[in-house]
Parts: structure tokens; sequence; C-alpha cells
């Protein structure tokens, strides 16, 4: 396992989730290399886990608690971050552990500047409920390009963050930034080729290779920063097309539960002695 307390010292964090990636579509484009950009900086690829949640809000509500999604293995693996808990059987020795009731106020705590990228309702500060996981950062930023009508969604946040790191950059400030990708959550229906009607695993797919063709412009503007960043991608939960009769999310179902996780390091490109 990797030693967070170690790594958050000195790393920027970057925490991206692919709302409503379900792990067999993640893993099928994995396989057949189509998604080229994301192998670029994982090519172990994805890790089959479980989510905490079945939908949106209760998924994050877990995630900045530091449930993040667990792996689908036997026993009990430590947790990268945790708030602190009596009696947690999955808090390692590496596990940061924060005393704050979440995580991202524990990033603040640390110094860290923290900023929320939103992407589908729950992050659009339109109204009371769609302000609870925004307001936990010290930043959030929503438009309604961002959200998941808009087919240039992904493009749209990744530009905006690295408007934030081009902010940031003389600061050299450590940030934890989060980004909630809304593009793969329905309505997808627009990435098929040509393009129909209706959502389909077929359009999930192709929402996913939209996302890997927008990986560069933000990725490449972190490897420019002057820390490394330690990347985690993951689902928040998965979505059904029918499967024995299923359809949408919140519903306790394979292709909900079975979510796609990744995790690796962003190298800074710059030397150290360019000012």
């Amino acid at each position: 396992m990797l030693n967070m307390k170690e790594l958050a010292r000195h790393m920027h964090i970057l925490f991206i989730t692919l709302d409503s990636l379900r792990y067999d579509a993640a893993i099928a484009l994995f396989r057949d290399h189509q998604t080229p950009n994301f192998r670029q900086y994982c090519p172990e690829g994805w890790q089959l886990c479980h989510s905490p949640g079945s939908f949106t809000y209760a998924a994050h509500h877990a995630f900045f608690a530091g449930f993040l999604p667990t792996p689908a293995t036997p026993g009990k693996t430590p947790r990268l971050f945790a708030a602190q808990f009596a009696g947690s059987e999955t808090t390692g020795e590496d596990t940061l552990v924060f005393e704050t009731a979440d995580i991202v106020t524990g990033f603040a705590g640390m110094g860290f500047r923290t900023v929320c990228i939103g992407g589908v309702g729950f992050f659009n500060k339109q109204t009371a409920l769609g302000s609870v996981l925004p307001a936990l950062f010290q930043e959030s930023y929503w438009d309604r390009s961002y959200g998941v009508t808009d087919p240039d969604a992904t493009r749209r946040q990744f530009s905006k963050a690295v408007e934030v790191l081009d902010s940031n950059d003389q600061k050299n400030q450590q940030l934890f930034m989060f980004i909630n990708v809304s593009a793969i959550h329905q309505p997808n229906y627009f990435y098929h080729t040509p393009v129909k009607t209706a959502d389909t695993l077929d359009s999930h797919k192709a929402a996913l290779r939209y996302v890997d063709s927008q990986l560069p412009l933000l990725l490449d503007a972190f490897a420019q920063q002057q820390r490394d960043t330690f990347c985690i991608i993951c689902s928040d939960h998965g979505t059904a097309y029918g499967e024995d009769g299923y359809s949408g999310h919140r519903i306790g179902h394979p292709s909900v539960w079975e979510v796609p996780m990744a995790s690796f390091v962003i190298k800074k490109r710059v030397h150290d002695n360019i000012v």
C-alpha cells in the first residue's frame, strides 16, 4: 500500500470521478486499446472495486469521508484516507487520518487549496441539495456547460482546472482538486456515431472514449506544475441498460455496484532550477 502520510507532504492530490462509469465498459475499452491516454498513465489498467453507494450523492459522501471504492478481493484493504473513527478496521499504518469529519476539510487544515469542479446536478449549487458537496471545498465551480447535457462538458471542465493550475503556479500551494466528470452519466446518446436517440451501453463506452481524448489537457497541465501529483480516478457507481430488466442506478445490481478505480503519480516535467 502507498504511504499517503508521506505523499501528502509534498504532492498535489487530483481526485477524478467518472460519474456512472461501469467496470465492464471501462475494462473492455482498455483491453481493446480504445483509451490510449489513460493507458499511457496507468498501463496496468483498471482495478475492479465495489462502490460504497449506488448513486452520486451517497457515493461521494462516502468518498469524502475516506471510503473510496473497495477492492473486490477477499480481506480488508487499508484505505488511503480516513476520517478519525473508533474501531475502523481499514485504517492502516500508512493511511492518512484526519481529525475532521471529511477529508476535504482535513486537506485544507494541512494547508492545501481545495477545489471542486462539479459536473452532475449534485454539484451545481442551484439548490440547497446541490450545494452540500461543493460546500466542503474552499473553492467550487460549476457552469451549465459542465453538466450532463453538454457533449463537450469534459473539455470545459478540464479547461477550468487548467485555469486554476495557472493561478496556482506562482504560489506553488499544494492542491486537493476534485473533478466530477459528467459526460458518461445519462444522457450520453449524443456520443453515438451516427447519433441515435437513446442511451445504450455503446454510447456509454463512446462517452468514455471522449473523456479519454480530453485527458491530455488536464494531465499535461499537472505535469507542468512544480510538484508531482498523486491522481485517483474512479467511478462513483455504474448504471444498467436493461440487464435483468433493470435500468439506471440507485439499484442493487452488479452493473451499478462494480466500478473501476486506478491511481498513479503524474511526475513533474519542470526542472527545480527553473523559476
